[in-house]
């Protein structure tokens, strides 16, 4: 029973509570950038022990060589996301001063609510990125810069951030972005980061995670699963990254009621992908050999 209740509680309590958590801060006099620091790092490390007390596979428990590699990502990620922040920043300060001057107003609805505003972020954003995802998995060039993050042999709370430094920068650029030029606001944007942070934190955990109705609008561990899965069939489904809405509008939403994915993930024949750090850095620069490499120790 216990388990079975933390199951279908743990993300929506810790994904609002981490909202809640962020909003307080920031009425408290708190910069929006700095609110939402402390909420996701405790998510981060709460997913983490939780794995321990009650993982979906055991399995998933042992690393496979790839702790550091995931380490080193999760900060080039965190390092990129920071900087192309710090870049983009005034981009919404023109925007914002543009559609003004131009239209006598702002595009972004700015007097809504501010919940009501992070989910028009979250539906907006996840419209760019759900395309990259896809195309992502549908470009071969592309494909070269995120097949790191299908290269996992197990997931866990960790390769949630195990992605090539330019993919997050695509990413970040495409979702972020498309809500700066639009004039959205330092305190949303916090917001949609701190939930893209949670929401990709219980995605990839390790959890006996149920959603219910919400699988037909967050992008959760149910779904994500099958996105990777080694079976390409399978795995070229769910695209979303924060919500499924896309999948459901452009019909790539998975999720077989009668089966259950296995505790097998990575890429289909493709077991000698790079496990080093910097090897991951390079894979999109010396495809070729790479493949060729893994070909090799598959044989």
């Amino acid at each position: 029973m216990g388990t079975r209740l933390f199951s279908w509680t743990v993300f929506p309590l810790v994904l609002g509570g981490s909202v809640a958590w962020a909003l307080a801060g920031m009425q408290a006099g708190a910069e929006p950038f700095r609110a939402f620091a402390l909420p996701l790092i405790a998510a981060n490390l709460l997913v983490a022990l939780c794995e321990r007390i009650v993982p979906l596979h055991r399995s998933w428990l042992h690393s496979r060589g790839d702790l550091h590699v995931d380490a080193g990502l999760a900060l080039s990620v965190a390092l990129v996301s920071g900087v192309l922040g710090r870049i983009l920043a005034p981009l919404g300060v023109a925007a914002g001063a543009s559609y003004a001057s131009v239209l006598g107003a702002g595009v972004w609805p700015s007097g809504w609510p501010l919940l009501a505003q992070l989910v028009l972020a979250l539906v907006v954003a996840e419209l760019p990125k759900y395309w990259l995802h896809r195309l992502e998995h549908e470009w071969a060039p592309l494909w070269r810069i995120h097949a790191t993050h299908h290269s996992a042999q197990r997931l866990y709370w960790l390769n949630a951030g195990r992605f090539h430094p330019i993919d997050i920068g695509l990413d970040y650029l495409l979702g972020v972005g498309t809500l700066l030029l639009l004039g959205c606001g330092d305190a949303v944007i916090a917001l949609f980061i701190l939930v893209s942070g949670v929401h990709g934190v219980f995605q990839h955990a390790n959890l006996p995670l149920r959603c219910g109705p919400l699988n037909w609008f967050f992008s959760m561990a149910e779904l994500h699963r099958w996105h990777h899965m080694p079976d390409a069939v399978r795995s070229n489904h769910n695209y979303g990254q924060n919500l499924i809405v896309w999948d459901v509008v452009f019909g790539t939403r998975f999720l077989p009621a009668r089966e259950q994915p296995g505790d097998a993930v990575g890429i289909e024949g493709w077991p000698g992908f790079p496990t080093g750090f910097f090897a991951n850095l390079l894979v999109p620069f010396r495809w070729a050999r790479v493949w060729r490499e893994a070909g090799s120790a598959s044989a």
